[in-house]
């Protein structure tokens, strides 16, 4: 997936929206603020939020690491150019940082923004 293809999947997420923060880095959220992935973190990386039980497993894969300034909250990054995963398990793992996110905001924030379990 390019850059523009991830944004175009983060956003065609329920609620999500794209604000531009800390210079040019592309920061997908729902609820207002919280944020789920960012794009062009530190450069030409994406970032997300993974299961903090599998947070070591993916930052053990070759081209994942954790992500500056995040990773105590379970967030790995990528590069955002060439993505070191196959489109499926990026589209994947973006949607599961979108419900991870989502299942920590109250529960009257929550109707509409849960994907089908």
């Amino acid at each position: 997936m390019t850059p523009d293809q991830i944004a175009s999947f983060c956003l065609s997420l329920p609620g999500a929206r794209e604000d531009f923060k800390w210079g040019s880095n592309r920061v997908f959220s729902v609820a207002g603020n919280k944020m789920f992935a960012i794009l062009d973190f530190l450069g030409e990386d994406l970032a997300f939020k993974v299961d903090h039980d599998l947070f070591l497993g993916h930052v053990d894969r070759p081209g994942i690491r954790p992500a500056p300034y995040l990773a105590r909250a379970h967030w790995i990054s990528m590069n955002a150019q060439r993505p070191p995963l196959g489109d499926d398990e990026l589209r994947q793992l973006l949607t599961r940082s979108h419900h991870l996110v989502v299942r920590r905001l109250p529960k009257r924030l929550q109707p509409g923004l849960l994907l089908d379990e």
